[in-house]
């Protein structure tokens, strides 16, 4: 326990560099122990520990526990993690929150890359080169699916959501709301939302009346 309070007086006075672990966890079944452990078998004395449950979408400025981390870290501090998606939802943000460590003084390091401080001038350079290749997998993925989509139009497949309903369906609709029939009864008829029949019925009513 002295060796304990000892060691926050000295943190607190700057004397100390304090190792914080950081993990993550997608769902409440899993646990982050095993991250800890991983870190610690590393080397890494963890002195302060958070761990977020949350999914890998979320950045990491909206994760509770991480931004509580960051109102402990002090210039000197290390922060360990296990691998670089537990900084970032992507690219982008994993780059921002390492400006933002190494603006506060605080080493980063990441077990997948191996013991290389991430806010160092070669950390940093790594980072560049991942930033690029994440880059360049996003405009591959456009480019497969926009070449899949050209590829279906050439086919003459039908692109987007299919169709809630069927042309003789939307006909009825049409000529029943012309009749006077409630938008309600006519969702209720063909199995539909009210948003469904308004979409079917109110623009073939404005073309009929522009003729």
């Amino acid at each position: 326990m002295l060796i304990y309070i000892h060691t926050i007086f000295q943190h607190i006075k700057g004397e100390a560099m304090a190792v914080f672990g950081y993990g993550r966890v997608s769902t409440a079944e899993q646990r982050a122990d095993n991250q800890r452990l991983e870190i610690e078998r590393a080397g890494y004395a963890v002195e302060y520990w958070f761990a977020d449950t949350v999914s890998g979408k979320a950045h990491a400025a909206q994760r509770k526990q991480f931004s509580e981390m960051l109102t402990k870290l002090r210039k000197k501090d290390t922060v360990v993690v296990s691998k670089l998606d537990r900084l970032g939802r992507d690219a982008p943000d994993v780059l921002a929150t390492i400006k933002h460590l190494a603006e506060l003084g605080v080493e980063v390091i990441v077990l997948q890359l191996g013991k290389l401080d991430l806010a160092s001038p070669a950390g940093k350079l790594m980072l560049a080169m991942l930033a690029a290749v994440a880059e360049m997998e996003r405009d591959l993925i456009v480019e497969r699916t926009q070449a899949g989509l050209a590829r279906a139009k050439a086919d003459g497949k039908t692109l987007g959501r299919p169709s809630k309903t069927t042309p003789g369906q939307r006909r009825a609709m049409v000529e029943g709301y012309a009749n006077k029939q409630s938008v309600s009864s006519l969702a209720k008829l063909f199995g539909v939302s009210r948003s469904t029949v308004l979409t079917i019925v109110k623009p073939a009513l404005a073309v009929s009346s522009m003729k």
